[in-house]
């Protein structure tokens, strides 16, 4: 599975922004899927995940009701709708891919990483 994050910029503080991932390969119905995001000088950290199904999601609680985590199976497309932004969301976004059909909060259990696109907040 290839993973191709798109989507990030730069939104002032309380703007909105969708990231897409966009996957190849024609399982993409079967993973597990995540979004993850790194600071500078920080660790990666998770952010979101989603069942192969769409019916289980899972947020990081500084996201909570803030970003929604969804997909497309058909488009095989992973999306992370955030709004609400803070200046401490800044950093680069990561999708991720897992072999099962939920998606984990360890970043050590995907499977494929995208490239990363950059979400800058600015107060």
């Amino acid at each position: 599975v290839q993973l191709q994050a798109s989507g990030g910029g730069l939104v002032q503080a309380g703007g909105s922004l969708r990231l897409s991932c966009a996957a190849s390969g024609r399982t993409f119905g079967r993973y597990g899927m995540g979004w993850f995001r790194q600071a500078p000088g920080k660790e990666r950290e998770f952010v979101a995940a989603i069942s192969w199904s769409g019916g289980s999601t899972t947020y990081a609680d500084s996201v909570k009701g803030r970003f929604t985590i969804t997909r497309d199976n058909a488009k095989n497309t992973v999306y992370l709708q955030m709004n609400s932004l803070r200046p401490e969301d800044t950093a680069v976004y990561y999708c991720a891919a897992r072999s099962t059909t939920y998606g984990s909060t360890w970043a050590t259990q995907y499977d494929y990483w995208g490239q990363g696109t950059q979400v800058t907040v600015s107060s």
